[in-house]
């Protein structure tokens, strides 16, 4: 397994200090949030930008993934506004997940993940579902272009909140193969049907990125590792059966005033549940 850090858990750091400080710590990679406080995907010299964090994460030896989560990124007043699903303004989260994209090919990304957003009330599920296969089908098309795989997660609360939703949607686009899945592990305990191992293992094969937070049932909070209900051990063997071996980054937006504490005693909580998790000799070893 390798341990990435979110930068959307260091907001009160500058980007570059943030990933020095990842690096430091012995990460092995980050989960890049496109957003304003870091590399804001709408800054007139992107380009220069981007190119200066690509040169930065060559530097310190860090793989990456793009997130997109940003919660203000297209509008200062509503939060997550607008999504693939909503009334209107699609074109315009469309355009940001393009954006990430042409990000994470310039960067050599692994993966670029997002999400399908919140139905807005009193919308028909069909409707729902006739406006997010549309918009992902344009940002798969985009990614193709560029090389790029795209993961979706599974968010709670959204249109599409468990790993059975990723399946449909792949489904009704025809089961593409660069459509993978985003799994957080918080979100497993959170609002998942099934268990954790059968959770995992549902998404098998498909798992592109992986988000590590713990929580409690029925409550989307992102909590630090230990202060929740996550079995870490149980969960990183369920990865490591499922033969995934990509970034398992840390997802903790609301630690930022503790940033570089809270990745030190995380990567620790880590490498210990690793250590204790079910049958880790079944990693391949690269």
């Amino acid at each position: 397994m390798r341990w990435g850090y979110g930068t959307n858990g260091f907001t009160s750091h500058r980007l570059h200090d943030a990933l020095g400080i990842i690096a430091d710590l012995g990460y092995d990679g980050v989960a890049l949030t496109l957003d304003q406080p870091h590399l804001d995907p709408f800054a007139d010299d992107l380009a220069a930008q981007t190119a200066a964090v690509g040169r930065r994460l060559d530097a310190l030896g860090l793989d990456l993934v793009v997130e997109t989560g940003g919660r203000y990124v297209l509008d200062v007043w509503r939060k997550h506004h607008p999504t693939l699903v909503s009334a209107d303004g699609r074109d315009r989260r469309v355009d940001y997940l393009s954006r990430a994209i042409d990000v994470a090919a310039d960067l050599g990304a692994d993966v670029v993940s997002f999400w399908s957003g919140t139905l807005p009330d009193g919308t028909p599920e069909d409707v729902g579902w006739e406006r997010l296969v549309a918009g992902v089908d344009a940002v798969l098309a985009h990614a193709r272009s560029r090389g790029v795989v795209c993961a979706f997660e599974p968010e709670p609360g959204m249109h599409i909140d468990t790993v059975e939703g990723v399946l449909e949607l792949r489904r009704r686009l025809g089961d593409p193969e660069d459509l993978r899945v985003t799994l957080d592990i918080g979100h497993i305990v959170c609002n998942e049907p099934r268990g954790m191992a059968d959770t995992i293992a549902l998404a098998g094969g498909l798992i592109a990125n992986v988000q590590v937070d713990d929580m409690v049932p029925d409550l989307h909070e992102h909590l630090a590792l230990g202060d929740g209900d996550v079995d870490f051990p149980l969960a990183l063997g369920a990865l490591a059966r499922a033969g995934y071996c990509g970034l398992a980054a840390l997802e903790l937006p609301r630690h930022g005033h503790a940033a570089p504490l809270v990745a030190e005693k995380s990567l620790r909580f880590l490498r210990d549940a690793w250590d204790r998790s079910v049958r880790p000799a079944e990693v391949p070893v690269s």
